[in-house]
């Protein structure tokens, strides 16, 4: 029998998933000889046996590998034979730079669950119960490869039961890091009113409970970041949270005990369903019943909306609190309004003092803060959009088909910000890092890129911004260029949402042409003009700018994103039908700013909706960012939901004129058509103008993006009316501006192309 060694190196997101032990019982099942690794550059294996049978194990390693592990390449070398005295794990190599996808952290998985409750198991009530399938990955990590000694916990010594279940091959805890138990473990710490309340952890627990019982606010530390919780029931409550959190109408999350609470309340498809119960357990923003029956408040929690944002417990401890309540709860971030997250005790303390009654502390470090990922389902044909991508999908993006150029460091945009960086052909997409407008939100940026540079023990050779030069992020981006003695490289907003798109459905070297429906809110376009209504066509690796909606002022500059009611003046200008909308000081004097010049235009599709819904009565004045064109989706949705005939459309041109079609609109106001046909006929019509504009540019295939495309009817009625091309949404990010940092990375070399 011929005897061979082989020497396999399995790369992608393969540390953290319980790669190793599973190597490990396939080599002792089949009776293979050799050692197993984590590197820096992922698992490296030796086996020695006949061929055959080593031949097999490589197959059966990529085709069994466990469901968390995300294999982008296997290597094999063959080696001269070797005698080994048996399979074993290996001490961990890190003597080179990491080369690694970095694994996102986990919810909790059945079987943890499953113990967590078992009044006979020891960890029954341990709030940090985990597994190698569960618990806490990116945002624990201090350094790479991903082993305890390089987590946070790293202070937690393990008891020798623990221990014997690290090391017991065939356990499930075999080299699971995050392995604790109520002996050797996390310390939790409930604090009220500055008084520490807890003897221990269950002392702590009960306190925790007990006070939400009360209808009190309570910061529970979770997995990443402090989560706001408080009694989805009382309606005292949840407006109290409002106040103190300065969020007067902007939805919250639901927390929900089981799948069968919640499905009591909203709508659950079998796409949802799957989603919330994944190992990423996000918030899905899902439809209302006909009859919500826990007895949330909606109207308070959702004001004006159908859709509730829920969730099931992702953590131990949000399991345990939220199983004791038995009914929905407020779970929202813990911060103020536009301020990131809080992760550690000292920030908790002292930013959510003022906001929650009682704050729930433990001892285990958060070493990269993120909020909760959200993700939607079109209500029709259940198309995924991606509303935030954070934990549980953060940082790593796999994009087979895509290999960026390497040392790119993609700065991304000012609002939704997140960063790109290329790194031994890996591509790392940060968690949603909110909106730089905010110095605390700058802060968190810098100290997130910080880490993953760090981590990965790498600097960038080259550093991409938007063409915006006001753009924090581009501020920051140039001065990092400028202590490295780096180029910088500005790439146009819209360019950046197109290349991101096509790099999801690696359409960048195919040769038919692509147009790209490129709708958003801002973004500074090539010509100095504030572009948002593009239509680009993308064919043998150039873009072009093929039409847009025609300019009309950016009046009053960032303030008509918070008013839809100067939308609507800047498009029809002084109109006597938008007179009521303002005070009589104010239209006297809108009226006279608007004799001025308008030097700075704009084709934003976002500031079309606000228009629309100013003319429709839905809101003059938003309290948060597109909470106008939310309302107006609803209004719209409720037409078609109830079966109604597809209306007419309203009439445009290849170079679509806003004006046109809101007179068009005012002019069914005025005939008393009902507001949501009106709603509905508008977003038709827009559908109807990509239709017109794909038959002018003769293509068959259309890629969609812009925080315009978060919009789940249009996203329906795209997949409805367009049945004879070929769409592409996205899939893995955003279409908002967290995808601008990706679309960067992939722009960047054609500008160089051109």
């Amino acid at each position: 029998m011929h005897k061979q060694a082989l020497h396999l190196h399995i790369q992608g997101q393969v540390q953290g998933v319980g790669f190793r032990p599973f190597v490990y019982r396939l080599a002792l099942e089949m009776g293979l000889k050799g050692w197993v690794n984590n590197g820096v550059d992922g698992v490296h294996i030796e086996v020695s046996g006949a061929v055959d049978a080593i031949q097999h194990f490589a197959q059966r390693v990529a085709a069994e590998a466990p469901a968390l592990a995300r294999i982008t390449a296997v290597r094999q070398q063959i080696l001269v034979a070797q005698t080994f005295p048996d399979f074993r794990i290996i001490a961990s190599e890190s003597l080179n730079t990491p080369q690694l996808l970095l694994t996102p952290d986990f919810g909790l998985c059945a079987d943890c669950k499953s113990e967590l409750h078992q009044a006979s198991n020891f960890r029954h009530n341990y709030a940090f119960i985990t597994c190698t399938n569960c618990g806490p990955r990116y945002s624990i990590i201090t350094g790479l490869p991903y082993d305890r000694p390089l987590t946070t916990m790293r202070d937690f010594q393990m008891c020798p039961t623990c221990q014997t279940e690290y090391d017991d091959p065939l356990n499930r805890r075999y080299y699971a890091q995050t392995n604790s138990c109520p002996t050797c473990g996390i310390l939790l710490q409930y604090v009220e009113a500055k008084n520490d309340t807890s003897e221990n952890n269950e002392v702590a627990l009960q306190a925790a409970i007990a006070a939400l019982n009360a209808g009190k606010i309570v910061a529970v530390k979770g997995i990443s970041g402090f989560l706001l919780l408080a009694d989805a029931t009382n309606s005292t409550t949840i407006n109290l949270l409002r106040q103190r959190k300065q969020r007067p109408s902007k939805p919250f999350a639901l927390l929900y005990p089981d799948l069968e609470c919640l499905a009591s309340d909203v709508i659950v498809s079998p796409q949802a369903a799957a989603a919330l119960q994944s190992s990423v357990a996000p918030i899905v923003l899902l439809p209302l019943q006909p009859q919500p029956k826990s007895r949330a408040q909606v109207a308070a929690l959702a004001p004006g909306l159908r859709r509730l944002g829920v969730m099931l417990p992702y953590a131990p401890l949000l399991e345990l609190i939220s199983a004791a309540l038995g009914r929905p709860l407020v779970a929202t971030s813990g911060n103020l309004s536009h301020a990131p997250i809080a992760y550690t005790n000292e920030q908790a303390l002292e930013r959510l003092s003022g906001i929650a009654d009682g704050i729930l502390l433990h001892n285990r470090e958060i070493v990269v803060p993120q909020d909760d990922s959200v993700l939607a389902f079109s209500p029709r044909q259940q198309q995924k959009i991606v509303i935030r991508r954070s934990r549980g999908l953060a940082p790593t993006l796999l994009l087979p088909h895509f290999q960026p150029q390497n040392g790119l460091l993609a700065m991304g945009a000012l609002l939704k910000s997140t960063f790109a960086f290329t790194h031994q052909n890996n591509l790392y997409l940060s968690q949603y890092l909110g909106d730089l407008e905010d110095f605390d939100t700058q802060q968190n940026y810098q100290l997130t890129l910080q880490h993953l540079l760090n981590t990965l023990q790498v600097e960038p050779t080259c550093i991409l911004v938007d063409l915006h030069p006001a753009y924090a992020s581009s501020q920051l981006g140039r001065d990092m260029a400028e202590a490295r003695g780096l180029p910088v490289v500005p790439i146009q907003h819209h360019l950046a949402h197109f290349g991101a798109v096509l790099a999801e459905h690696d359409l960048l070297d195919q040769m038919e042409p692509v147009l790209g429906v490129i709708w958003d809110g801002v973004g500074l376009g090539e010509d100095g003009q504030i572009w948002g209504g593009e239509f680009f066509v993308y064919q043998q690796k150039q873009f072009q700018r093929k039409s847009h909606f025609q300019y009309f002022p950016y009046f009053m500059g960032d303030k008509m994103a918070r008013e839809p009611r100067l939308a609507a003046f800047a498009i029809l200008g002084p109109d006597p039908f938008l007179e009521p909308k303002f005070s009589a000081a104010e239209w006297a004097n809108y009226q006279v700013l608007w004799q001025k010049k308008h030097v700075v235009q704009t084709s934003s599709t976002g500031r079309i909706f606000d228009a629309v819904a100013a003319l429709l009565g839905i809101m003059d004045v938003q309290t948060y960012e597109g909470e106008a064109a939310l309302r107006l989706e609803e209004l719209a949705w409720t037409y078609w939901q109830d079966g109604n005939p597809m209306p007419d459309c309203y009439i445009f041109d290849t170079h679509p004129a806003p004006q046109q079609l809101l007179l068009q609109i005012k002019a069914d106001v005025e005939a008393g058509l009902p507001s949501n046909l009106i709603a509905f006929k508008f977003h038709v019509s827009l559908i109807e103008l990509i239709k017109t504009m794909a038959a002018v540019e003769q293509v068959q295939r259309i890629a969609f993006s812009g925080g315009v495309w978060q919009n789940s009817l249009l996203v329906d009625l795209a997949l409805n009316q367009l049945q004879d091309f070929q769409l592409y949404f996205h899939q893995e990010v955003s279409p908002n501006d967290e995808g601008v940092a990706l679309g960067q990375v992939v722009v960047f070399p054609h500008l160089h192309k051109s």
